[in-house]
């Protein structure tokens, strides 16, 4: 199995892969149009390697598409998980529509900056100043209902199955989970539900790579997010267990005769 990698990272520990700098793509299309796989390309890349060269890339371009940024993400989740994502506005940051959001929703409520991760760009609005700078940073205003947790769970998925799952406690500078910013992480049982969930909405939409970000209100689990590109730190050997199912996923997707072309 012939891979090209564009991450030199998150391709460091698996076998037999080429790895090329995203920006010397056009040095190295004859290694690109002999691969069986594309992994981890830029964004940037998505097309010509998609559409002008016909490769399998991986992750999935749906895991690209919806994992661009919050906004295109949420109407995802708002058309096919309506009960198990937080009420959300995503309106233009105009005058009207600023009052009109405050006016509506109850505070605490959180407000982010789309295309911001690692709890970057999130921000816990309780009052007209707070809401105000925020108004400042952003020009397209994401509102969202807060949800009473002090814990939400990261679920990591590979493939076509869920490969690890941890809680993530809450920083002691309070409202911020993400161990970016403090979080403290926990492994201990992930609920049902939140699996559950994770595998409609990974199976749903064409997701095969993913840390999805599950806050549990009493029994129900709410998606706040998926991240298509995740940490693992703080949880011991799980990098190598996504390494391993990324290459046996990889391995079960290639059609037929490819596999008999490599035996042969």
């Amino acid at each position: 199995m012939k891979i090209v990698s564009f991450d030199a990272l998150r391709s460091l520990h698996l076998p037999d892969v080429q790895y090329i700098k995203p920006e010397n793509m056009y040095a190295h299309l004859d290694d690109i149009r002999a691969a069986d796989w594309v992994i981890f390309p830029e964004y940037w890349q998505l097309n010509a390697l998609v559409h002008g060269l016909k490769k399998r890339i991986f992750p999935s371009l749906a895991s690209y598409m919806v994992g661009h940024d919050k906004v295109e993400m949420t109407r995802t989740f708002m058309t096919i998980i309506p009960m198990n994502h937080p009420y959300t506005e995503i309106v233009a940051n105009t005058p009207y529509e600023a009052d009109r959001i405050w006016d509506i929703m109850p505070t605490p409520f959180v407000a982010k900056i789309p295309r911001s991760s690692m709890g970057n760009g999130v921000f816990l609005i309780d009052n007209p100043i707070q809401w105000r700078e925020y108004l400042e940073k952003s020009s397209v205003i994401y509102a969202q209902e807060y949800l009473p947790i002090d814990r939400d769970l990261r679920v990591v998925w590979v493939g076509g199955k869920v490969v690890s799952g941890y809680w993530r406690l809450q920083a002691d500078k309070g409202f911020y989970n993400n161990i970016s910013q403090g979080g403290k992480v926990e492994v201990a049982l992930i609920p049902k539900e939140a699996l559950d969930l994770v595998h409609f909405v990974a199976t749903s939409l064409g997701i095969d790579h993913g840390g999805f970000d599950i806050a549990m209100v009493g029994s129900v689990p709410y998606l706040i997010e998926f991240n298509r590109i995740f940490g693992n730190q703080g949880v011991k050997d799980l990098q190598q267990s996504v390494d391993a199912n990324i290459i046996e996923y990889l391995e079960n997707e290639l059609p037929t005769d490819t596999i008999v072309d490599m035996i042969g």
